[in-house]
Order: structure tokens, then C-alpha cells, then sequence
């Protein structure tokens, strides 16, 4: 009898045991991986410093295309880089001045003036989209890179500043021919102030989607040529890292970014989390990449993959060392699997911020 219950408990301890690491194993969060460490900008001024990027724990270059040359590609490529091309999208600069038709128009049938230092451009217009989508397919075909970042992915406007600036665009014949078409609403005869009066006063709702559709469809646009050209890579956005309420919901309403929208389009989303540049604590940088991961549900080792850029450059004023150390380790936060910052000459220039990023990117070898 003594035995019977001993082999009983013996049993019922066996299979308790079982059922106890079957449980832990389920509950068990994979371990995160920090996909990418990287930099913003040309490595040049870190090379000219006699640096080799992987012994500061680098393993990702992020460069605007017009600075990628071969030269550059093939010691980054020895020093085991990955090459990320930064493609401005909606930048308007030097391409308006020349293209007159190609010019955002405001609420007053006015031309837009630059929003600070940013020019934006009438995203319907066929003429600058065909010259976009060329230089896509160009720098697909020229330079053999892991993926494209689309920037300036948004309707006119000024984000980058502590009071943004937020204007009502465009109200041009291009962008009013097409809202009348994809809606299916008449607007009224009249001059370019009253249609918009007409459109912001009796069809806000549809004008604010059909904006957000303007910036789905060159993002699809994008996605179609890279799946021709260049199958594969990685498809990014640097964007406005504001939340659903910020500015009365502004992201959407003004910029046209619906998170909701893009997210089956996107591999990897880059909130543009400038703390110094938009007038926040190094601690916000924390507490937005915490709330864009919950917002966007991402998950550890899923897709999409949250790789948020963070601020370096010394602008509007010196960024410590230290605060540098705050919002690098904040954008890392939740399950972002990896960050890189801004810029990689505001690194070079600072042995302490190298000292830094160093320290943090070696700890995630």
C-alpha cells in the first residue's frame, strides 16, 4: 500500500512537472534581437577618422541616394554593412522653381511657401510623379543596397519644430480633378478659394481619407517597382512620430499618414523621434516608441519591424553626450529591434558621442 501511494505521488509529481514547463515554455517571450545598429548619413566622416564602422558596433548604413557612389559602396560592403538608400519622396526643393504646375496650392489658391526649410510638392501631379518613379528605378538598377527608406512620405507641411507648421493642401486643378473622380462628388463651379471652402466645409471626412489614399498609393508605387526591379529588399519610411491626438490629430489631418492604412506596406517603420529639433525631453523618445509599438501592435521577431532614428545633431542646440545615451537606449525601447541616429557627421565630431553609441551598439553584439 505504501508503495502504491509513493508510485502514485512519484506520477503525480512526474506529470505536474511536465505540465509546468509545457506552461513556462508556452508563456515564454522569445529573446529580442537588435537587428540593426546603425547611422544616418554618409560614413565618410567616421572612415576619415581612420574608424571602421563594425569595431564601433555598426552594422547598418543609412545614406540619401543623390550620396551613394560605388566607391562607398564597396568599402562599406568590406567592412560588412548593410546599405540602406534614403529616398525623398514628396521634397519638392529644386523641383518646383522649374515646375511651376508641380506647386502645393492652399486654401487661398495660393502657392505654399516653404514650411521652414521644407518644400513640399503637389503629390498628384503627373508630371513629378513620373520623375520620382524614374529616379526609383534608376538607383534600383545602379546600386545593389538591402532597401529603400522613403522620406518626406507626407502632404506639405513642417513637422521637425516645437510649433509645427500645418498647412491646407492642395487645392489644385490636378488634386481637385482626381478627389471629384475617386469620390464621386461634383464640386461646385467657382474660383479655387470657394471650391475649397466647399470641399473643408460639406466633405472634410472624405477630403482627410482621400489625402491619406494619395500617400497608400505611392507607397504601393514604390512597393510595385522594387518588386520589378529589385525583389526582395526592404521597403522603409522615416515618418512624423506623432500620436493619433497630437496637434488635433495633424499626422492624419494634415499630413495624410494613416498608420492604419500603411502598415501591410511597410517592412520597417522609422519614427523620426528629433527630441531636441521638436522641443522634447530625451525622455519622450522612450515613451513614444513604447506607445508606437502598442499602437502598431507590433511583435518581437514580426513584421513590420520598428527601427526608430533618433537625434545626434547638435540642433537647435548642443546635444550632450549624455541626453545622446537617453534617446538612443529610449528608441530601443519595447520591441523596436533596432535604431540608428542622426547624423553620422554629428557622431564623428564628438568623441564622446562615438564613446556612446559604441558602448550601446557593442552590448547588442
Amino acid at each position: 500500500m505504501l508503495k502504491s501511494i509513493k508510485f502514485m505521488q512519484a506520477k503525480t509529481f512526474f506529470f505536474l512537472s511536465i505540465f509546468m514547463f509545457l506552461l513556462t515554455s508556452c508563456n515564454q517571450q522569445p529573446e529580442r534581437k537588435i537587428e540593426v545598429r546603425g547611422v544616418y548619413g554618409h560614413p565618410q566622416p567616421l572612415w576619415d577618422k581612420d574608424y571602421k564602422l563594425a569595431d564601433l558596433g555598426i552594422n547598418s548604413i543609412f545614406v540619401h541616394s543623390g550620396s551613394i557612389n560605388q566607391k562607398m559602396m564597396n568599402r562599406a560592403r568590406a567592412e560588412g554593412m548593410n546599405v540602406y538608400a534614403e529616398f525623398a519622396t514628396l521634397n519638392g526643393k529644386n523641383y518646383v522653381e522649374e515646375h511651376p504646375e508641380a506647386w502645393a496650392i492652399n486654401e487661398k489658391g495660393e502657392q505654399v511657401e516653404a514650411a521652414s526649410w521644407f518644400m513640399g510638392v503637389c503629390p498628384t501631379e503627373p508630371g513629378f510623379r513620373e520623375y520620382r518613379f524614374g529616379l526609383m528605378r534608376e538607383l534600383l538598377k545602379e546600386y545593389d543596397i538591402d532597401g529603400v527608406w522613403m522620406d518626406y512620405v507626407h502632404w506639405h507641411a513642417q513637422f521637425e519644430e516645437p510649433e509645427p507648421i500645418l498647412p491646407e493642401t492642395c487645392f489644385c486643378d490636378h488634386c481637385l480633378a482626381s478627389f471629384s473622380k475617386d469620390t464621386g462628388l461634383e464640386i461646385p463651379e467657382g474660383n479655387t478659394p470657394q471650391k475649397a471652402e466647399w470641399i473643408l466645409k460639406h466633405h472634410d471626412p472624405e477630403w482627410r481619407d482621400w489625402r491619406c489614399k494619395v500617400i497608400l498609393d505611392w507607397t504601393v508605387e514604390i512597393r510595385n517597382i522594387i518588386n520589378e526591379v529589385k525583389p526582395g529588399i526592404l521597403l522603409g519610411i522615416y515618418h512624423c512620430p506623432w500620436t493619433d491626438e497630437e496637434f488635433d490629430g495633424a499626422r492624419r489631418r494634415i499630413l495624410g499618414l494613416d498608420y492604419d492604412l500603411l502598415r501591410d506596406f511597410f517592412d520597417v517603420f522609422s519614427p523620426m523621434v528629433y527630441h531636441a529639433r521638436m522641443g522634447r525631453e530625451p525622455v519622450w523618445v522612450q515613451e513614444n516608441i513604447a506607445w508606437f509599438n502598442n499602437r502598431m501592435n507590433i511583435e518581437n521577431g514580426g513584421t513590420p519591424k520598428v527601427w526608430p532614428i533618433v537625434q545626434a545633431y547638435n540642433n537647435p542646440y548642443t546635444v550632450s553626450a549624455s541626453e545622446f545615451e537617453t534617446v538612443l537606449k529610449g528608441g530601443l525601447t519595447s520591441n523596436s529591434s533596432g535604431v540608428m541616429m542622426f547624423t553620422t557627421r554629428a557622431m564623428a565630431d564628438d568623441e564622446e558621442k562615438i564613446a556612446v553609441m559604441k558602448n550601446i551598439y557593442k552590448n547588442q553584439d
